[in-house]
């Protein structure tokens, strides 16, 4: 396992503890010891518009859960055990239990979820507030503030 000290990043800067926690994350996920069942897409479908697709074959629609807790994405399922044992020749649709997280950014909500072909597919988008986009400043020019402060006086 890899490992790296980010006390040098948390003693010249402020505010960006979430980075270096962020990069824990990703680098603990890295571990042969996390499973990637079930298997998931991440595409981008617009500018501001994402959308996660996971392949959920043999889960209904009250076998799964998806919520957002404190800006993390937690998408859940869970199959209850069936009274009749079946015999298998072969298995190989996995219906075990998952809880699968996505850590979301800033201003990014879920927008929708549908499940349809086997496939959860979970849809988001980031919506900036008005205060944090950017916006044009007018010039005055010089005759106008002159003007102005000679009608003042």
């Amino acid at each position: 396992m890899r490992h790296f000290d980010f006390a040098p990043l948390y003693r010249a800067t402020v505010g960006f503890d979430q980075i270096a926690d962020l990069m824990d994350r990703v680098l603990d996920n890295d571990t042969p010891n996390n499973t990637s069942y079930p298997p998931y897409n991440i595409e981008k479908t617009a500018d501001d518009a994402y959308r996660i697709s996971l392949a959920v074959a043999g889960f209904g629609d009250d076998d799964l859960g998806v919520e957002v807790k404190e800006n993390a994405l937690v998408i859940s399922a869970n199959k209850p055990e069936q009274a009749e044992a079946k015999t298998y020749l072969h298995r190989g649709i996995a219906t075990r239990a998952f809880e699968r997280r996505f850590t979301l950014a800033d201003h990014v909500r879920v927008s929708g979820a549908v499940h349809e072909n086997g496939m959860l597919h979970i849809d988001l988008v980031r919506e900036i507030p008005e205060a944090l986009k950017p916006r044009r400043i007018e010039i005055a020019r010089s005759d106008d503030v002159t003007a102005d402060a000679t009608r003042l006086s």
